[in-house]
């Protein structure tokens, strides 16, 4: 963990964070509103130490707190099962409170919690819950902390991801849970960052430790410091867990090491997490302020000029949307061709299967051919659905290329407009801009739904009546077989609408998400930029204040 210095008190703390949210106010830094807030609720709720566990889905976060715990509290499954903030803490009985959006508070037993936590029970969060708290008397040993539980990172459903990236600047101490079967990837290094300037304490934690040998955990282990070495130039303390294998000594390590001293110190620590974020915010703040000092005093020279030199083409917003509109048309122009490609390998094994199964199944119907046609519609609906289902849940990462693809040309984009604006403000205003961690979300869509198609045509279907079914059903059976590969053609064409429309939407996301980051980073520059004139001094006063105060 980083040694911060304490700030000397709480006034202290107070003072300084009145300092840097006149100054975001007075100059609209739009883009520092979130830890701004953040840090001001910490300071007038002064709420237990959250001990955060983020990581990606499946990481194994929910089945750590509950092995933690001593209880099965928090839902776990093969899919994305959290879908709001879980806290769990000390309180005299067993309870649970589901705090929604609207600020409304329902307290509910602690077996009901599965309603409104899990997907299955609450699809896209539609309940509205914003957190649920969690009150266990078995969390004694930890008063003074809260162990949130948080929407996995990466999971298909994109109000997850949202949902712990927004919670993220009211972190206390960091875990964050990888799991011994996946490695260490861009997006976990992504989130360090993120994390970086929210919390002085991250600490690593391999889950499913057991399925590797003490050997291969070490290596994994120096990995992981090599890595982050490489990429982020620290090193973080990094823990083994499993609930199957050596359960009780790793659990007590981490409970000594880390949620015991937590407890202890639970004061000196939360001011010196506090005052952490409050030392990140105010370098960002004076990063901006210096920005607008230098604007101002240019501006009454020539202020024009210095807004054309610093906003100029190449950060142009309306370019720049352009940009990343021809960006996500060229990639979604692509998506349908690419899919089709690839399912075109499953169409003659579908058509042989169903058949097949149609030839064995078809002698057991009975009925004249309207009772027949409707056989075969439910047949087809049951069989062709079934199997488009599996080839759509097994094969779903290979209909990505484009969205990956357009992921990795938004962050591109995003990277030359960070990389002008920086070299254009350096250039005019003699200032460097403080680093600004943009990243685009890359989320699976959802499997879409599958659809059939009618097997005859009305006008044979309303002369049913006609036709003598014992001498014309061997007829008519030949035609279902017959008529098997079309529906399996349509119906695999009618899979890759899908999966483009679904791929194309996410594109479509991030595109949207990108031009929000440009936005509010235009917004911020342009206001300072225009709303600095005759301000030098009072710039000046904030910038030795905040100084003052941070150092």
């Amino acid at each position: 963990m980083d040694n911060i210095s304490p700030p000397t008190s709480i006034s202290d703390i107070r003072g300084h964070l009145e300092i840097l949210a006149s100054a975001c106010n007075r100059f609209q830094m739009v883009s520092l509103a979130r830890k701004l807030e953040a840090a001001q609720t910490l300071l007038s709720e002064n709420p237990p130490i959250d001990v955060a566990v983020l990581g990606q889905f499946k990481a194994g976060k929910s089945s750590f707190l509950n092995n933690l715990i001593g209880q099965n509290v928090l839902p776990v499954g093969a899919i994305p099962v959290t879908t709001a903030i879980t806290r769990v803490q000390y309180g005299i009985r067993e309870k649970a409170l589901i705090r929604h959006f609207n600020g409304a508070i329902t307290e509910i037993p602690l077996a009901e919690i599965v309603q409104f936590t899990s997907e299955a029970e609450n699809p896209g969060n539609s309940k509205n819950v914003a957190i649920v708290d969690i009150e266990l008397p078995s969390m004694q040993d930890y008063q003074g902390l809260r162990l949130v539980d948080t929407p996995g990172l990466g999971s298909v459903y994109k109000y997850h991801q949202s949902t712990s990236e927004e919670w993220l600047p009211s972190v206390g101490t960091a875990i964050l849970a990888v799991s011994s079967d996946r490695p260490l990837s861009e997006h976990d290094l992504d989130l360090i960052r993120e994390l970086t300037s929210h919390t002085p304490n991250i600490i690593l934690l391999l889950t499913k430790a057991d399925i590797l040998s003490p050997e291969q955990q070490n290596e994994v282990i120096a990995f992981f410091q090599q890595t982050l070495q490489r990429e982020l130039h620290r090193i973080l303390p990094v823990y083994l867990y499993s609930i199957k294998e050596n359960t009780k000594e790793y659990k007590q390590r981490i409970e000594e090491d880390i949620l015991k001293t937590i407890c202890k110190n639970r004061d000196s620590e939360f001011f010196r997490i506090l005052n952490y974020k409050i030392h990140t915010l105010s370098e960002s703040c004076l990063g901006y302020l210096k920005i607008a000092m230098q604007s101002s005093l240019q501006a009454d020279m020539n202020r024009e000029n210095l807004r054309a030199q610093i906003l100029n083409e190449k950060v142009n917003e309306d370019l720049v949307r352009e940009e990343l509109g021809i960006i996500a048309r060229e990639h979604q122009r692509q998506t349908r061709p690419m899919i089709e490609t690839y399912l075109e390998q499953f169409r003659s094994p579908l058509t042989k299967k169903a058949i097949k199964k149609l030839e064995m199944d078809i002698t057991s119907w009975r009925g004249n051919l309207w009772k027949l046609s409707r056989k075969y519609e439910t047949w087809v609906s049951e069989t062709l659905s079934e199997e488009l289902r599996l080839i759509s849940k097994n094969e779903h990462s290979h209909f990505l290329g484009t969205m990956k693809k357009a992921h990795a040309s938004f962050s591109r984009a995003l990277e030359a407009f960070c990389k002008f604006l920086n070299d254009n403000i350096e250039t005019v205003l003699g200032v460097k801009m403080a680093e600004v961690d943009w990243k685009i979300d890359v989320m699976e869509p959802n499997h879409p739904d599958i659809s059939f198609t009618k097997p005859f045509d009305i006008h044979l279907d309303l002369i049913w009546f006609l036709i003598p079914m014992f001498l014309f059903r061997k007829v008519f059976e030949r035609h279902f077989i017959a008529n098997v590969p079309k529906e399996a053609t349509i119906n695999i064409s009618r899979l890759a609408y899908q999966w483009e429309k679904s791929v194309n939407n996410a594109i479509e996301e991030m595109r949207l998400q990108a031009i929000n980051y440009i936005h509010e980073e235009l917004a911020t520059i342009e206001n300072l930029i225009s709303g600095t004139k005759g301000q030098t001094d009072e710039i000046k006063k904030l910038i030795i204040q905040i100084e003052k105060a941070s150092f």
